[in-house]
């Protein structure tokens, strides 16, 4: 493998790097689906983020359960989530002013119900999510049919 390639963690590592993250952080399963649950109660009821989501998503309960998988690889790297984030995001009619928002919420949410470790931890991660998505948005906004290259 060439060396500007970055590795993906080796499988049979990653149950103690979740463990050290639990210990280190005190997230686990259960506070990722209460922050992902409580995060999304926001982002429905907001006038900016709301109207986004609700134009694509009319049945909640699979989104929430893909969304925790997905926090889980993210924040406790268990690989459980196996999706394409990026595609889906770059045909959305969405600006800087929905990620500020996202960040404003997902960073609000994060303080209220995780540790402080654990919101420190999952922040950072929300906010290279947010960075990335939005330069591929950006990127698709830009020239629709070319193919984003995160770098």
């Amino acid at each position: 493998m060439p060396a500007s390639e970055p590795s993906l963690p080796d499988p049979s590592a990653r149950p103690e790097m979740t463990a050290a993250i639990m210990s280190q952080t005190g997230l686990d399963e259960a506070m990722l689906r209460n922050l992902v649950h409580s995060f999304y109660a926001r982002v429905r009821g907001d006038t900016v983020l709301g109207p986004v989501f609700a134009a694509r998503i009319t049945d909640w309960a699979p989104h929430l359960e893909r969304m925790v998988a997905f926090w889980s690889s993210v924040a406790l790297m268990t690989g459980r989530y196996h999706g394409r984030p990026v595609p889906a995001h770059t045909t959305l009619s969405i600006q800087g002013v929905h990620f500020e928002r996202w960040l404003r919420l997902f960073r609000a949410t994060a303080q209220e119900v995780c540790t402080p470790a654990a919101a420190a931890h999952v922040v950072e991660r929300a906010e290279r999510i947010a960075r990335s998505l939005r330069m591929a948005v950006e990127a698709a906004q830009a020239a629709p049919d070319a193919i984003p290259a995160l770098r």
